[in-house]
């Protein structure tokens, strides 16, 4: 057995005996961050070292400081798991090293990227004639959709971004909800746009934007505009009503952008996607596959309903580079990244592994396991469901601030399940998704009878 081979197959030995912890596990980890530096840490050795003797020290002091974020109770930020068809795919990706820039850095790692593409609009609603653009995360996907939305949106106002920049050029206003994600706000000052450029619409009490305050808001515009709707509130899995804000934003001849960096999947199931009637005329979607459909980390998805936007936003061209426009599309000319590791493989391992119906249970049985868990939660002392449970987010709270802060930290420090904190209209709160296809049953009764134990451990302490 070569020395390759050899490293290979107990690196995967490794990781399937993770995997087995992840029952038993505390999904908190042991130890403090200083323990790590000091188990880590050091000056860089002088001389090499046996490869296998290194991955198996990494694992040994890694260890103690690694999330159990595979675990089926893991249910902080929305982040699902890992398919074992994704999964294996994934080492395959790293072993293959193909740049998955251009269709001479892999041309296989391109056409799979096609295929995928494909599969993804006909699952997610979105229009056939889309474009779409593999990146790194749903913060990168609305990155490539609104760079896509300022070239089309000044170039009607005759202004030439690619030649002349923003300095100048007419300013662009983007209408989003006051419960939009943060990365929307990240995503216009990385763009240039800046933060400052936002009109915040009023939500309800649920985080969906009102319409009203958007058409009034619309009606005040006078100039480039982008909309931002939102499909899944991170809090509360709310959906703006997208028909609507779709009428309104094609009425002021506006670029509408949907956020789904999650509910867009809800796509996929069809006791779910009317929450979804309208997203289809929107101008360009973000989402994450690293989230719903449970791939490994570092996978976004951006489409965008006209490609000539799109590409033009990012396209970019060199002598050195080797292209040929009758073979498969080039994937830089759709992304921000240039060198770029050969994420479709693993969508399309996803995709393959679950087929449209496995997809559809994925989505309808996270979402069923959310009401139970809401169901269930709300029967514990001084405990509120503050959320219409309309997707795979719970938000709740306990009597007052402090109990539901000493809640949590209870919860999370037994190590039996974990999920975070937030702060909804001012008050302490704790959100649950539920997102990983390994998530059961047996998963959700154990989370509640965490927090039961939590309420009476901090009922005891509280009496003294």
């Amino acid at each position: 057995m070569s020395g390759e081979r050899e490293l290979l197959r107990h690196t995967a030995e490794l990781a399937a005996d993770f995997l087995d912890t992840l029952d038993e596990r505390p999904l908190w980890p042991p130890a403090t961050v200083d323990e790590l530096r000091a188990a880590l840490g050091g000056p860089l050795p002088e001389e090499p070292s046996e490869p296998l003797a290194v991955v198996e020290e990494l694992a040994r002091r890694a260890d103690p400081g690694v999330v159990g974020i595979p675990s089926g109770r893991y249910f902080g930020f929305v982040i699902g798991g890992a398919l074992p068809a994704a999964l294996a795919a994934d080492w395959l990706t790293s072993v293959w090293d193909q740049n998955a820039g251009l269709v001479v850095g892999g041309p296989a790692a391109a056409v799979v990227e096609e295929v995928a593409g494909t599969w993804l609009k006909d699952l997610l609603g979105i229009p056939t004639t889309a474009s779409f653009a593999f990146v790194t995360g749903c913060q990168m996907a609305h990155v490539t959709c609104l760079a896509a939305a300022r070239h089309a949106t000044l170039e009607r106002a005759g202004w030439d971004i690619v030649r002349d920049g923003l300095a100048g050029s007419p300013p662009i206003r983007v209408l989003a909800g006051t419960k939009r994600h943060v990365t929307i706000d990240r995503a216009l000052r990385l763009l240039g746009i800046g933060s400052g450029s936002i009109v915040p619409i009023a939500s309800d009490e649920q985080g969906r934007m009102r319409t009203a305050e958007l058409a009034d808001a619309l009606d005040q515009i006078d100039g480039p505009a982008i909309v931002c709707a939102q499909a899944g509130e991170v809090n509360t899995g709310a959906f703006d009503p997208l028909g609507e804000i779709a009428e309104l934003s094609r009425a002021a001849g506006t670029w509408l952008h949907v956020d789904g960096a999650f509910g867009l999947w809800a796509s996929a199931s069809p006791e779910l996607r009317h929450l979804l009637d309208g997203a289809d005329q929107a101008d360009s979607w973000a989402t994450d596959a690293h989230k719903w459909l449970n791939v490994p980390y570092d996978c976004g998805l951006a489409f965008v309903a006209h490609p000539d936007a799109h590409r033009a936003a990012m396209r970019l061209t060199a002598e050195y580079l080797v292209t040929d426009p009758d073979a498969a599309r080039d994937q830089m000319d759709w992304t921000p990244e240039f060198s770029r590791r050969a994420r479709g493989f693993a969508v399309y391992a996803a995709l393959r592994s679950l087929g449209r119906r496995g997809l559809t249970d994925l989505v309808e049985s996270s979402c069923a396991r959310a009401r139970r868990f809401a169901h269930e939660i709300a029967s514990l002392p001084g405990c509120e469901v503050l959320n219409d449970v309309v997707l795979n987010q719970v938000l709740f709270r306990f009597r007052d601030d402090e109990a539901t802060s000493a809640a949590l930290a209870e919860v999370q420090a037994s190590g039996e399940a974990w999920m975070s904190g937030t702060t909804w209209d001012g008050r302490a709160a704790i959100r649950l998704s539920v997102s990983n296809w390994r998530t059961t049953e047996r998963d959700i009764a154990r989370t509640v009878a965490a927090f039961e134990r939590a309420l009476a451990a901090n009922a005891y302490s509280s009496a003294g």
